[in-house]
């Protein structure tokens, strides 16, 4: 059984930094991506950051690119999102997920079939 909890989600004012924590179980290792989704109230859920782990490739959305960092520690089957300079833009629901399907597009939601139950982040102007 497949297992994604989230944790580290807080307040933070603009300009602050938080770090997520993923605790997965359950994932085979080779052919998945696994990493980050957020969705703020009225928006669609829209990815962030994601990782291979086998090969350790990661992909960004624009929005985040030089701001967040995704990581893995694979003997902790743990993923991390360290998110740095924030923005009230950022404020959000924030998601981890795996995909065992092939990938389309690696940041599309709709890709993805395992899911956890989110952190809340907010970031206060």
């Amino acid at each position: 059984q497949v297992q994604l909890v989230e944790s580290g989600g807080g307040s933070v004012q603009a300009g602050g930094s938080l770090r997520l924590s993923c605790a997965a179980s359950g994932l085979p290792y080779n052919n998945i991506y696994i990493g980050w989704f957020r969705q703020a109230p009225g928006l669609t859920r829209e990815g962030v950051a994601i990782i291979l782990p086998t090969n350790g490739n990661t992909y960004y959305a624009d929005s985040v690119k030089g701001r967040f960092t995704i990581s893995r520690d694979n003997a902790k089957n743990t993923l991390y999102l360290q998110m740095n300079s924030l923005k009230p833009e950022d404020t959000a629901v924030y998601y981890c997920a795996a995909s065992t399907r092939p990938l389309a597009s690696v940041l599309r939601y709709n890709y993805y079939n395992y899911w956890g139950q989110g952190t809340q982040v907010t970031v206060s102007s």
